[in-house]
Protein backbone atom coordinates (compact mmCIF):
# COMPACT_ATOMS: atom_id res chain seq x y z
CA UNK A 1 0.00 0.00 0.00
CA UNK A 2 1.44 3.29 -1.10
CA UNK A 3 0.28 5.31 1.93
CA UNK A 4 2.90 3.61 4.15
CA UNK A 5 6.67 3.64 3.72
CA UNK A 6 9.46 2.34 5.94
CA UNK A 7 12.30 4.85 6.25
CA UNK A 8 15.94 3.69 6.40
CA UNK A 9 16.06 4.35 10.17
CA UNK A 10 13.05 2.06 10.72
CA UNK A 11 10.48 4.81 11.26
CA UNK A 12 7.16 4.65 9.41
CA UNK A 13 6.14 7.44 7.00
CA UNK A 14 2.40 7.77 6.39
CA UNK A 15 0.75 9.79 3.63
CA UNK A 16 -2.52 11.23 4.89
CA UNK A 17 -5.28 13.26 3.32
CA UNK A 18 -7.12 15.08 6.10
CA UNK A 19 -10.76 16.15 5.80
CA UNK A 20 -11.53 18.62 8.62
CA UNK A 21 -15.01 19.55 9.89
CA UNK A 22 -16.36 16.05 9.34
CA UNK A 23 -19.19 14.51 11.32
CA UNK A 24 -16.82 12.13 13.18
CA UNK A 25 -13.17 11.20 13.62
CA UNK A 26 -12.43 8.15 11.50
CA UNK A 27 -10.24 6.56 8.86
CA UNK A 28 -12.14 6.61 5.58
CA UNK A 29 -10.23 4.44 3.13
CA UNK A 30 -7.90 5.76 0.48
CA UNK A 31 -7.77 9.11 -1.30
CA UNK A 32 -5.46 8.53 -4.25
CA UNK A 33 -2.17 7.30 -2.77
CA UNK A 34 -2.99 8.58 0.73
CA UNK A 35 -4.98 7.29 3.67
CA UNK A 36 -8.02 9.51 4.25
CA UNK A 37 -8.61 10.75 7.78
CA UNK A 38 -11.84 12.56 8.67
CA UNK A 39 -11.73 14.88 11.69
CA UNK A 40 -14.42 16.89 13.44
CA UNK A 41 -11.89 19.62 14.26
CA UNK A 42 -11.73 22.77 12.09
CA UNK A 43 -8.39 23.70 10.49
CA UNK A 44 -7.95 26.77 12.70
CA UNK A 45 -4.88 27.67 14.79
CA UNK A 46 -3.33 24.22 14.29
CA UNK A 47 -6.22 22.41 15.98
CA UNK A 48 -6.61 19.93 13.12
CA UNK A 49 -2.88 19.12 13.21
CA UNK A 50 -3.11 18.42 16.95
CA UNK A 51 -6.18 16.26 16.31
CA UNK A 52 -4.27 14.24 13.67
CA UNK A 53 -1.49 13.51 16.18
CA UNK A 54 -3.94 12.65 18.97
CA UNK A 55 -6.08 10.41 16.76
CA UNK A 56 -3.15 8.43 15.36
CA UNK A 57 -1.37 8.13 18.72
CA UNK A 58 -4.53 6.80 20.37
CA UNK A 59 -5.27 4.43 17.47
CA UNK A 60 -1.71 3.05 17.45
CA UNK A 61 -1.53 3.04 21.29
CA UNK A 62 1.56 5.25 21.29
CA UNK A 63 2.47 8.42 23.18
CA UNK A 64 1.83 11.60 21.21
CA UNK A 65 5.60 12.21 21.12
CA UNK A 66 6.00 9.11 18.90
CA UNK A 67 3.85 10.65 16.13
CA UNK A 68 4.76 13.89 14.36
CA UNK A 69 3.99 15.80 11.17
CA UNK A 70 6.98 15.89 8.83
CA UNK A 71 5.32 18.03 6.16
CA UNK A 72 1.96 19.53 5.30
CA UNK A 73 1.26 21.65 8.37
CA UNK A 74 -0.87 24.02 6.26
CA UNK A 75 -2.22 21.46 3.80
CA UNK A 76 -4.75 18.65 3.74
CA UNK A 77 -2.02 16.35 2.42
CA UNK A 78 0.35 15.46 5.23
CA UNK A 79 3.36 13.25 5.79
CA UNK A 80 3.32 11.72 9.27
CA UNK A 81 6.25 9.94 10.93
CA UNK A 82 5.54 7.17 13.45
CA UNK A 83 8.27 5.81 15.72
CA UNK A 84 8.24 2.83 18.03
CA UNK A 85 6.19 0.35 15.98
CA UNK A 86 6.97 -2.06 13.18
CA UNK A 87 5.49 -1.89 9.70
CA UNK A 88 3.32 -4.98 10.21
CA UNK A 89 1.66 -3.56 13.34
CA UNK A 90 0.95 -0.18 11.73
CA UNK A 91 -0.50 -1.84 8.62
CA UNK A 92 -2.73 -4.11 10.67
CA UNK A 93 -4.13 -1.22 12.74
CA UNK A 94 -4.67 1.18 9.81
CA UNK A 95 -6.23 -1.26 7.33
Amino acid sequence: MAFLQVLPDGKILLSLYVQPRSSRNELAGLHGESLKLRLTTPPVDGKANKAVISFLAKLLKLPKSAVYIKSGLHSRSKKIVVTGLGEDVVRRVLT
